[in-house]
């Protein structure tokens, strides 16, 4: 969907508000000690009540984990993309800009994951491998619905062929509902988890995809 710089800043400011309210809700409604070892959660009646009707699956756990590493995977592949340009052009300012930006947007993603780990909002329904761990938002959804779009995204400004586009498009799509279905149905994350990343990474990519729109056409409003 194409729209102009106004509404893309709209939209994103929108849906990181939304996160920003979300987490506040999350912090104050329905808070109950539910979670393990007696640690707070919010919305507890309707968390508890999705993750007993999931249960836990450790399997898909482990695989949804292992496949985290193809987003991990994609940020690499543009790094070296940037840096290929950057050592044949020989100079970091005549890397095309939106890659220069991408390298931007995913440090922020990257940044935004760190803050909550240190700053933990809730802890996961179960320990893993004996620990506690910090379960908002769900990092995994963050990093495949912050990242993913982007291949999407950069492969339509970058491959001619059509049949290309369309396969990325597809396995794009594919791989993200099945990350995003596979963490609700583990067990691993409360719901509310999974929707803080939803809105986050939304946010944070329609603020990238804004960003080079504004590149792309400066006069434009």
């Amino acid at each position: 969907m194409k729209c102009n710089k106004r509404t893309g800043f709209l939209w994103s400011s929108v849906l990181l508000l939304s996160f920003a309210v979300w987490t506040f809700l999350i912090q104050t409604v329905d808070v109950q000690l539910a979670g393990v070892n007696g640690t707070n959660v919010g919305f507890a009646s309707v968390n508890t009540r999705f993750h007993r009707l999931t249960g836990v699956h450790m399997g898909i756990y482990t695989v949804t984990d292992w496949l985290g590493l193809v987003p991990i995977a994609v940020c690499i592949g543009f790094g070296l993309l940037g840096l290929m340009q950057w050592i044949r052009r020989k100079s970091i300012t005549k890397v095309d800009r939106d890659i220069l930006l991408l390298g931007g947007y995913y440090i922020l993603v990257i940044l935004g994951y760190l803050i909550f780990e240190m700053l933990p909002i809730n802890y996961r329904p179960i320990l893993i491998d004996g620990a506690m761990e910090a379960s908002y938002p769900s990092s995994t959804t963050l990093l495949v619905l912050s990242v993913m779009p982007t291949l999407l995204f950069q492969t339509g400004r970058r491959a001619k062929s059509q049949t290309i586009r369309r396969i990325t498009a597809a396995f794009v799509v594919l791989f993200s509902a099945f990350m995003v279905i596979g963490r609700l149905v583990a067990g691993v994350h409360w719901l509310t988890d999974i929707v803080g990343s939803v809105l986050l990474s939304a946010g944070l990519y329609c603020l990238y995809r804004t960003a080079v729109t504004a590149m792309d056409h400066p006069s434009e409003k």
